[in-house]
């Protein structure tokens, strides 16, 4: 017969490995989906949740600015699976290990082992980045991942943008591709007539450059991309590149 002490003590030990492992998941996400500091998961306070709305309050951020965020349901569910198993703590902050509030030597840690685990050299700041870089090349306007951030300067943010023109070539490629098909179904064949000259260069060049404009909607690309292509296939009168508005800004 097992005693009772060796059951109490793996059904601790048990609960504590649970607890880890959701305290984990829940500041990985924070970090990945939310794109939070470090300092702002150590700091998280009981109190600056709120469930119901998915909104997270920040105080004292980078910069000293308080700000409010919003959390996706995967976070959501993260956060919600922690705090049932959480237990009491010596202060009211949102994450615990061993009863006590986090500190950044041990985040790091736990972040860093947890991506070589899977073969993936990860820490919290390169989390947060991919947020940045995942939304930009998602067709998120770069003013709002600025505050989604909270970057107080937009040219902080705009680091993130190289990045973007991996997205921008495969757009390209991906409009034309579907121009293309489109002009097969018509029964148009692709016929590219003699060298470029000079000007057909220039105006083509002029037409490349929009494509790096990372607020540049898909619908503008694509008729970027119709209009290269009328350049290529020989259009007599060039029609000049888009000039942005507010109302094309994806």
């Amino acid at each position: 017969m097992v005693p009772q002490q060796v059951v109490d003590g793996a059904a601790a030990r048990a609960h504590r490995h649970l607890r880890a492992s959701l305290l984990d998941r829940a500041i990985f996400y924070l970090f990945w989906q939310r794109g939070l500091r470090l300092s702002e998961v150590e700091e998280l306070r009981l109190e600056d949740l709120d469930l119901s709305a998915r909104k997270l309050s920040l105080r004292n951020g980078k910069g000293m600015k308080d700000r409010t965020v919003y959390m996706t349901d995967t976070i959501l569910r993260a956060l919600s699976a922690y705090l049932a198993v959480r237990g009491p703590g010596a202060s009211d902050h949102v994450f615990l290990y061993r009863n006590q509030a986090l500190k950044k030597d041990l985040v790091h840690s736990r972040i860093r082992d947890a991506g070589k685990r899977v073969g993936v050299k990860v820490y919290a700041h390169r989390l947060r980045h991919t947020t940045a870089t995942q939304l930009l090349n998602a067709g998120c306007p770069v003013i709002s991942i600025q505050k989604f951030l909270g970057h107080k300067k937009l040219n902080t943010t705009m680091v993130y943008a190289h990045a973007y023109d991996k997205t921008v070539e495969a757009d390209y490629y991906a409009a034309m591709q579907r121009v293309e098909q489109h002009l097969e179904f018509l029964g148009q064949p692709l016929e590219i007539p003699g060298p470029l000259y000079a000007n057909e260069r220039r105006q083509l060049s002029a037409l490349a450059e929009q494509l790096f404009t990372p607020e540049l909607s898909f619908e503008m690309r694509l008729e970027i991309a119709f209009q290269m292509r009328e350049l290529l296939i020989g259009q007599p009168e060039w029609i000049p590149p888009p000039v942005l508005a507010s109302s094309d800004v994806a």
